[in-house]
């Protein structure tokens, strides 16, 4: 742990050892069963080691055995039980190697869960077992305020992260207060009917396998993944290897799609096809003669009509790998569209071309101009801006092109000598331009 690390767990673990022993001295523990709390105390044990997915994130099904846990003992053990199962519930990795001893612990500032609602059932002097509904809500509403605090206070330490920003962390409340609804039913017989906490046991069994299922799968599609990426850079280093400009004109539209797509809010699955539609779009122009693609002069007819298969032949090369490839082909077919439907090879227009087909025109357009062509020198940047402003409405989707230009607008400046200048490094380099620079 770095040092800002060890001064919040030292903070947060001293705060709970002198809370815990408060708890004990206000109300000092008497007698109990010893069956039901021993019981609880390895359902405890076992519940922390059942971790699950959600929509959201990944949690722990803690509450299942918390609940009925604090109704078996006396409400003052209840945070010494907590430390002692959670250390426990860890020493596998400990005692395997895959942890160092000294994370046991940092069980101790995990265990504050357990102190909000302790406190308040020591200030109203009632066991759980005696308390009523509201002094229940009320408990369970401390638990969440008292470890969502504590553990944004010891982020703040260790790690200088806004408590605001750990917000977005809280759904995993929302989780345990459906638990708890579960447990509370368990936890009211537990000294009646001690075996009735194992009724968690299959609920926890079965999100365990569940939870393994769910993570092969993940880890699947991450395999996946990684293999469509893995392909995705191998064909764009064919492309290089076969043309070096097309190559490295592929590589630097990928850096400013993305940072439009971030503009424009496209969500995960959009910008992840955008990524991969920007890297390959000139995928196709492999199956193109070199003697069209490097002509230094204009294409005849003919030619010009051998040049506008290549994003057919794109399409067809990412249809054979399959999966959401075939999505990143539907763009790279599209990304000489135009927004008045005069473009290639389909004539759509407006809505019709894919958002992320509309961003690679654009972006295509504005990195063709900016970089020395076999025909004709890089144009100024802004030249470039003005070319792109003026063909908005009409080659570009003006909302993609106004977002283009915003960021060109924070990256170049004008000189005195009215040559634009960088401010900062651009990756840019694109390919379906107004007319004259059409790739």
């Amino acid at each position: 742990m770095t040092p800002r690390d060890r001064l919040g767990e030292a903070l947060v673990g001293a705060g709970f050892c002198v809370a815990a022993a408060a708890m004990l001295l206000l109300r000092p523990p008497g007698g109990f069963p010893v069956a039901p709390a021993l019981l609880c105390f390895v359902l405890l044990v076992l519940a922390t080691r059942v971790r699950f997915d959600t929509a959201f994130g990944i949690t722990v099904g803690t509450q299942l055995a918390f609940v009925p846990l604090a109704f078996a003992l006396p409400v003052a053990l209840v945070p010494v039980a907590v430390v002692a199962a959670l250390v426990i519930s860890r020493l596998p990795e400990v005692l395997g190697g895959r942890a160092h001893p000294s994370r046991l612990l940092l069980m101790v500032g995990n265990s504050w869960f357990a102190l909000g609602p302790v406190a308040v059932f020591v200030a109203a002097g009632v066991e759980p077992r005696d308390a009523g509904s509201w002094l229940l809500l009320l408990a369970l509403a401390a638990q969440f305020v008292v470890d969502f605090s504590v553990s944004a206070l010891r982020n703040w330490i260790a790690r200088g992260v806004n408590p605001a920003a750990q917000l977005h962390d809280s759904w995993v409340y929302a989780i345990d207060a459906v638990l708890s609804g579960i447990a509370i039913v368990i936890a009211e017989d537990i000294h009646a009917q001690p075996l009735a906490a194992l009724a968690v046991i299959p609920a926890l069994g079965i999100v365990a396998m569940l939870a393994r299922e769910r993570q092969d799968h993940l880890q699947s599609l991450l395999d996946l993944s990684t293999a469509y990426h893995g392909t995705a850079l191998l064909l764009g280093d064919v492309v290089e290897a076969d043309d070096c400009y097309t190559g490295h004109h592929c590589q630097g539209v990928v850096s400013l799609t993305a940072d439009v797509a971030a503009e424009l809010s496209l969500g995960a699955e959009q910008r992840r096809n955008l990524e991969f539609a920007a890297l390959l779009h000139d995928v196709g122009k492999i199956a193109i003669p070199k003697e069209i693609l490097n002509k230094p002069g204009k294409l005849d007819p003919q030619e010009w009509a051998v040049m506008k298969t290549h994003v057919l032949e794109g399409q067809k090369m990412l249809d054979r790998v399959g999966g959401f490839m075939t999505d990143v082909g539907v763009i790279v077919r599209s990304h000489h569209e135009r927004w008045d439907g005069g473009g290639y090879p389909d004539g759509l227009a407006g809505e019709e071309i894919p958002i992320e087909s509309r961003i690679i025109a654009c972006c295509d357009a504005w990195n063709a101009m900016v970089t020395d062509r076999p025909y004709r020198r890089a144009l100024a940047h802004e030249t470039a801006m003005a070319e792109l402003e003026a063909n908005a409405g009409t080659q570009f989707d003006p909302r993609v092109t106004a977002a283009l230009l915003r960021l060109m607008a924070e990256t170049v400046t004008p000189s005195p000598a009215g040559m634009s200048v960088e401010k900062a490094e651009v990756n840019v380099v694109p390919s379906a331009v107004p007319t004259a620079l059409a790739s």
